[in-house]
């Protein structure tokens, strides 16, 4: 199991001086990975990401989050394939990095829908993870949908939605979920304690499909001191022998700019010391992990 943190905790951008402070932050805080959000492929220096994260002896993955002019669930081919270009080039970059895995919202836009997803808009979005998932596997990338609340996208809200969701992307591709063209489960635990019954039963359902993991508090801010169920959520990871990525995500406006803070409703800061909030997250996970993994001893 790889333990990681968000490169958000450290830095809001990434040229030179933010991917410096976020990758060396990870590395000193005791993290095994850094999840590097691409939200300006234009301007990100894929090689110079790629060296920081090799001389510091980190495994990488990369996230995004989807626009309404990118949406796969859109209706209008013109913006499903603007989404697929977009995501085709992620994984590129996923690939130069030299990591194996791209997560985030990328079947649908980051947004608050005013409406319930289209039966063709759905259709869409698994047709186009299917062609990704085959581009992806040829490239060493695996694709995880990551599962959100409800204003953060109107397709994916809970872990059963999205297992019955790829049920249809993995009809379209031919593949049985363990083979090449992957595409798996994204569970976040900030978003599960909005929407799910329970932190234990939406793991044990998505058992081998799922593939990514982000710990997050139910307020966002140091781990243990909000209402999510930790203790339960990291006995269902030991019970279903879950080996990936589990990885830390905070915002704070002390570090995230302010355009990034309104669209993640960041409206008050609950630390300021990135340094600090990183060491307690990967203290808190680790200790977490080992409790729940001696469970077996009994």
């Amino acid at each position: 199991m790889l333990i990681g943190a968000h490169a958000l905790v450290f830095s809001g951008k990434f040229d030179h001086e933010g991917l410096k402070t976020a990758i060396e932050g990870t590395r000193k805080a005791g993290f095994d990975l850094i999840e590097i959000p691409l939200m300006d492929l234009e301007n990100f220096d894929v090689g110079l990401a790629r060296r920081l994260v090799d001389d510091n002896g980190l495994e990488v993955s990369a996230s995004l989050g989807l626009t309404e002019s990118t949406d796969l669930s859109s209706e209008n081919s013109a913006v499903v394939a603007a989404g697929e270009t977009l995501l085709s080039r992620c994984i590129d970059t996923v690939e130069a990095l030299g990591g194996t895995r791209l997560c985030g919202v990328i079947y649908s836009a980051m947004q608050k829908y005013v409406q319930p997803a289209t039966a063709g808009g759905r259709a869409n979005s698994q047709a186009a993870l299917s062609r990704l998932s085959r581009y992806a596997a040829d490239r060493g990338v695996e694709l995880s949908l990551e599962v959100v609340n409800r204003y953060e996208s109107n397709v994916i809200n809970t872990a059963r939605s999205g297992l019955q969701f790829l049920d249809g992307v993995e009809k379209l591709t031919g593949l049985d979920g363990g083979a090449d063209g992957r595409v798996s489960l994204h569970l976040d635990t900030y978003h599960m304690n909005i929407e799910e019954p329970d932190m234990f039963s939406p793991v044990l359902a998505a058992g081998s499909r799922l593939g990514y993991v982000h710990i997050g508090e139910s307020h966002r801010g140091y781990l243990g001191s909000g209402s999510v169920d930790f203790g339960s959520f990291f006995r269902a990871l030991a019970q279903i022998g879950y080996d990936g990525p589990v990885v830390f995500e905070s915002f704070s406006t002390a570090v995230v700019s302010a355009e990034l803070s309104n669209t993640l409703g960041v409206w008050r800061n609950l630390w300021h010391d990135s340094d600090d909030l990183a060491a307690h997250a990967n203290r808190f996970i680790r200790d977490t992990v080992h409790a729940a993994e001696t469970i077996a001893l009994h």
